[in-house]
Formats: C-alpha cells, sequence, structure tokens
C-alpha cells in the first residue's frame, strides 16, 4: 500500500454544513430551552471541527514522505494552480477552520449558558451562521485537496524500502518481454496518472530478498527535450528509487529506432540518474542479440531465445549490491 493509498474522501464544505447542521437539529429536538441550543452548538461545532480537522490529519507529512513519493506526488498533482506545496498550504487553510470553528464554539456557548431561552436562540443562529461562512471560506481548498487525493490514491505500489532496477530504454527494444519473462508474468500492471502509458512492476527474490523491476513506459523511453515538465519530475522521482538501471538497446534496429540515438539516451539517463556523490549503475544490455551485436554492452541476451537473460539480471542484482540491516548488527 502507498503512503497515500488510504486517504479517504475528501468532503465538499456544502456535505458537512448538511451534516452537521441536520444532526445538531436532531439532538435539539431531545431537549428544551437553552439546553437544546446549547446541544445544538456543541454538536454542529464538534462535527465541523472534527471534519475539517481530519481532512488535514489523514495527509502525510510530506516533509517525513520518502524522496521519491514526495517528488512523484508533486508530479502528479502538479497543475496550474496545484502542487505539493500549494497543497500543503489547502491544507493549512482547513486546519485554521477546524480551530476557528473551535473558537466559535467556546465562544457562543459562554454567550448562550448564561441568556435566555429566546436569546439562546438568536446566539445559536449566529453561531450556525457564522459556522457556515468559515466552512464555505475553505471550499475551493476542499475541492483542491479532494483532486490530489482522488490523483495521488492511482499511485502505482512501488516500495522505497526495497531494492529497485529500472528497466529502460526506447520502445520495442524488449523491456515489457524482458520484465514479463524474469518475473513469469506475475507483475502488476497500473498506470500512471500523468500519461497515457502503463507502469509495469515485477518482483524476483533472490536469498530471500526481494527486488523490484520497474518498466516505465511514456517517461524513459524517449529524449529529455520530448518529454513535458511533469513527466521529466517523475523522472527525477525514480532517480530517488532506483539502485540500479537496466538500459535495453536493439543492434537490430528492429525497435525502429537507430543505435546512435538509443545510445545518446543511455547516456542522458545516466546522467541524469547521478546523484550527489553517487551514481546509480547503468548496465548496458543488448537485447535481440540472435539478430545482431553489433554494439559495445556490458551484457548481450535474446528474450525471444532466453539466451543470456539470467546473467542480465543477475549483473542488475549484483550491481544493486543490496544488503538488509539486521537489527543485530550494531548491538
Amino acid at each position: 500500500m502507498t503512503v497515500f493509498e488510504s486517504l479517504p474522501t475528501t468532503p465538499r464544505s456544502e456535505e458537512l454544513i448538511d451534516k452537521a447542521f441536520s444532526r445538531a437539529a436532531r439532538a435539539g429536538r431531545a431537549k428544551e430551552g437553552v439546553e437544546a441550543q446549547e446541544s445544538m452548538l456543541q454538536t454542529a461545532g464538534n462535527i465541523l471541527s472534527d471534519n475539517l480537522g481530519n481532512v488535514v490529519t489523514s495527509w502525510p507529512d510530506f516533509g517525513e514522505v520518502d524522496p521519491f513519493y514526495r517528488e512523484l506526488a508533486d508530479a502528479i498533482v502538479r497543475r496550474e494552480d496545484l502542487n505539493v506545496d500549494t497543497l500543503r498550504q489547502h491544507l493549512n487553510e482547513v486546519m485554521w477552520a477546524s480551530r476557528q470553528i473551535d473558537e466559535l464554539k467556546s465562544e457562543y456557548h459562554g454567550r448562550i449558558r448564561n441568556a435566555d431561552a429566546d436569546t439562546a436562540r438568536k446566539l445559536r443562529k449566529q453561531a450556525f451562521a457564522r459556522y457556515a461562512d468559515v466552512t464555505e471560506s475553505v471550499a475551493d481548498d476542499l475541492l483542491a485537496i479532494a483532486d490530489a487525493r482522488d490523483e495521488l490514491k492511482t499511485l502505482p505500489e512501488l516500495r522505497a524500502d526495497e531494492p529497485a532496477i529500472v528497466v529502460a530504454g526506447y520502445p520495442n527494444v524488449g523491456k515489457s518481454s524482458f520484465v514479463n519473462r524474469v518475473t513469469r508474468a506475475s507483475n502488476e500492471v497500473a498506470t500512471y496518472p500523468f500519461t497515457t502509458k502503463q507502469l509495469r512492476v515485477g518482483h524476483v527474490e533472490r536469498d530471500h530478498i526481494r527486488y523490484q523491476l520497474v518498466d516505465t513506459p511514456g517517461v524513459l523511453d524517449r529524449p529529455a527535450d520530448e518529454r513535458n515538465a511533469i513527466e521529466s519530475q517523475a523522472v527525477s522521482a525514480l532517480g530517488h528509487l532506483a539502485d540500479a538501471v537496466l538500459f535495453l538497446v536493439d543492434a537490430s534496429g528492429d525497435c525502429g529506432y537507430p543505435l546512435d540515438a538509443q545510445l545518446e539516451l543511455r547516456d542522458e539517463v545516466r546522467e541524469r540518474f547521478a546523484t550527489a556523490g553517487s551514481e546509480v549503475p547503468v548496465i548496458t544490455v543488448c537485447n535481440k542479440s540472435d539478430r545482431s551485436r553489433d554494439v559495445d554492452a556490458d551484457h548481450y541476451m535474446s528474450v525471444e531465445t532466453g539466451e543470456g537473460v539470467e546473467e542480465a539480471l543477475d549483473a542488475a542484482i549484483e550491481a544493486v549490491g543490496y544488503e538488509p540491516e539486521l537489527p543485530f548488527e550494531d548491538a
């Protein structure tokens, strides 16, 4: 499950107001006089304050979210007027509204308690009007949060705590076939919310360690100048996730792209995945080697015949060099 998958549905402002006032009316019918007005005030205030507060507290703290998820979230929700930073502003506004309603509830509770029945009723109606004003003032914030929630819930499940091998290369070089073969087709398919393409995630296990194999069509299959800003940010997010990159090339040219262009993309991916102080290893694998091996590659394989496939996978796993942290190692 991703950090955003459990986000609850975000209520609309009018839904909250209707819910709060209808329940308050029921609570008031069970009592009389000033006591009825107090009950209505408390019920409506609690429902609005609690529900608005829950909208905010249901979200993870973006300062503590893994950089991969934070950047991918920013790519997914990024529009002209919305990104992770503005989403946080919307959440802050909703939390302000929750606290403001709490303050109004306390203020009017003190005033109603010392009033006669008619005055108490007028004060309660004033409080309801102010409750509604505050809630309606964050209507746009709630809509923006709802939009972000709906998009982020569709994030493909990629675990930042598991080693990941990203499979890259131009279309038709055999990336999906490779992932399908080494994971024995037990891979998951999910749609990128920011493209019309699909993300394929397969898993293999070695020495009780599970490795993710990530095929990224629509993102790492063309040069940077052909990606839009959102797709470029998605590549940046994958840089936080990847522990190694298997870059597939097709020396035969059957994929429809010149070899020179494929190698230029390989070099660009290598540069893009370089991080401060370290580099994500990029392994060049010539697929369709039964048709042509006319390229300087680290490994040669043919997914179609199976030749060299396991060796390419082994090379990627070795390049990852993942060693799990054992709780007793520092003891």
